[in-house]
């Protein structure tokens, strides 16, 4: 007997008519969005700021903030896009420089870096298409963030340059397992016997944590015993080439390597060995093929092979980095026609994890761009191959049809990109694959290489 699929995927895959690898390329635009009437901040003239995305069964969004609060831009059809819902700040106007969102259970959190009445917001996000829920709106935890991050794996958010009512500290980090009531557990000025300033952004999975410190540098930790934090590395500015102020970064997939940005002008992105996390150092360093010394990154997320960085004047730009020491600029698209100063104007940040492969682009002047996949310009042919997965929805085991294709590996990630699963012992031919999980309710994405190929964003769904 036959078991037939209850979902199946077609995939596309693209067959270049340019050497990606000799050229960088100009991303396909899809669609636009901004709102003429919102006002600007004072600070930067932005009336725009973080860029997130999410994803249900039946839509995709585009979160993006403002001075005026969150938006939820519908991205569903990438070239008919529309503001679906509104989610209104409890601090607006020219005053608001800074919105910062990361979700979790289903659960967005939002906080801001500028206002005093500002809150933490966190919307229930499963009533989608219909407006989320505002389920905890309050500043007895948090008043005030530059920026926020949840490590998933132990139900931890970690709140950034961290203010509440009564304190203000380097961080804060919070438990979150229960979402809708974060309880804080932690907050310091220190790592271990390190002293700083501030945090003003970080990466941490599975407790290992990747701090940017601004002028203070960056600090690798092992934060699983909050009251005995192991710092397992420390970088200064002196310790590397074209350094300033240590600004946001992201590891690769299999943790050896970290790309990193220093938010000073004319300064390149650099690439961190940290295969030994005690011994990182530098290998190289790259930047957006601008010799400007106004050129400057921002943010930076890693997907695959493929570094996105949004890189305010130069807007978009994306990097091959699977060979981490002859990394290749690939992919560009220029959201902003500012002449570069010494100020911060541009591309804002960038999310490119939605299951459709559309990249989100958040510009601080110009609003949202949506940008085709990697590997779609306006000469790229495609062809159409059919796999299948199933069942879909799953519980605890996944079955794929491979047509008598040679399997190399797998991986399987979360929304936030993270991989959860990698198996890479595949030498023989088969009609299908057996993968067996443990996973949490919620959306996955699975990866497949091929001998000849790769096919990505292969979405199912855990009951």
């Amino acid at each position: 007997m036959t078991c037939k699929p209850r979902y199946v995927l077609f995939i596309f895959f693209y067959a270049f008519s340019m050497n990606l690898f000799g050229q960088a390329y100009k991303g396909k635009l899809l669609d636009r969005w901004n709102d003429p009437s919102l006002v600007s901040s004072t600070a930067y003239d932005n009336a725009y700021n973080e860029i997130w995305g999410y994803a249900t069964s039946q839509n995709e969004y585009a979160i993006i903030g403002t001075t005026k609060g969150t938006h939820f831009i519908d991205v569903t059809d990438p070239e008919n896009i529309f503001e679906a819902h509104v989610i209104e700040g409890e601090a607006q106007g020219v005053a608001i420089v800074h919105r910062d969102f990361h979700d979790h259970q289903d659960h967005l959190y939002i906080v801001c870096d500028e206002g005093q009445s500002s809150t933490l917001q966190i919307l229930d996000l499963s009533v989608l298409p219909n407006e989320p829920t505002m389920v905890y709106n309050s500043s007895e935890l948090l008043n005030r963030a530059h920026n926020i991050f949840i490590d998933s794996q132990s139900d931890r958010l970690y709140s950034l340059s961290h203010k509440s009512n009564t304190t203000s500290r380097a961080y804060a980090v919070f438990d979150i397992s229960d979402p809708a009531n974060p309880v804080q557990i932690h907050s310091a000025n220190t790592f271990g016997p390190l002293l700083v300033g501030h945090v003003h952004d970080a990466y941490i999975f599975d407790h290992i944590g990747y701090f940017n410190c601004g002028n203070d540098g960056l600090i690798i930790a092992d934060m699983s015993d909050l009251s005995s934090i192991e710092v397992l590395s420390y970088l200064e500015s002196s310790d590397y080439p074209q350094s300033g102020y240590n600004h946001s970064g992201w590891p690769s997939e299999d943790g050896n390597y970290y790309f990193f940005a220093d938010e000073t002008h004319g300064m390149d992105l650099k690439v961190l060995d940290v295969s030994d996390k005690t011994d990182a150092s530098i290998i190289g360093t790259f930047d957006a093929n601008n010799p400007s010394n106004k050129s400057i990154a921002h943010n930076q997320v890693l997907k695959e092979d493929y570094l996105y960085v949004a890189y305010y004047y130069d807007g978009l730009q994306v990097y091959d980095v699977s060979d981490p020491e002859n990394i290749q600029r690939t992919m560009y698209y220029p959201t902003s026609q500012i002449t570069a100063t010494n100020d911060f104007e541009g591309a804002w940040g960038v999310y490119p994890f939605l299951p459709s492969g559309i990249i989100l682009v958040s510009d601080m002047q110009e609003g949202l761009f949506v940008i085709d996949q990697i590997g779609v310009s306006a000469t790229s042919d495609f062809q159409i191959e059919q796999i299948s997965i199933f069942p879909n929805p799953t519980s605890n085991q996944l079955k794929i049809e491979l047509n008598k294709k040679k399997a190399k590996s797998l991986k399987i990630r979360d929304t936030r990109g993270q991989v959860l699963k990698v198996e890479n012992d595949f030498n023989r031919y088969s009609d299908h694959l057996i993968i067996d999980l443990n996973f949490d309710p919620g959306f996955y994405f699975l990866q497949i290489q091929f001998e000849d190929t790769s096919y990505s964003n292969l979405k199912f769904v855990v009951e």
